[in-house]
């Protein structure tokens, strides 16, 4: 099966000091994520902006991270706005 990347951005309505501290809090999680192989965090403070590049080792193991507990609590998080996924 051929590997899938993910592309995340949304903006952020916390200090650049606060949204690392939350990214930090759900490094673990992330780490677990089955199919995940690697994951790499991007935030440009100035536009309050921040998002990162998700490779999967699949299209199934893509679709199970998008439909999780994970992936929702991320998008609804309070101090996450204009949340896109491609």
């Amino acid at each position: 099966m051929a590997q899938q990347l993910l592309q995340v951005n949304f903006k952020f309505s916390v200090s650049k000091a606060e949204y690392e501290e939350l990214a930090a809090s759900l490094a673990p999680a992330f780490a677990e994520v089955p199919g995940l192989v690697w994951k790499i965090w991007i935030v440009n403070e100035e536009e309050s902006e921040a998002g990162g590049f998700y490779l999967f080792d699949g299209e199934d193991s893509l679709s199970q991270f998008l439909g999780s507990q994970l992936a929702s609590d991320v998008q609804n998080h309070p101090a996450i706005t204009e949340f896109s996924a491609k």
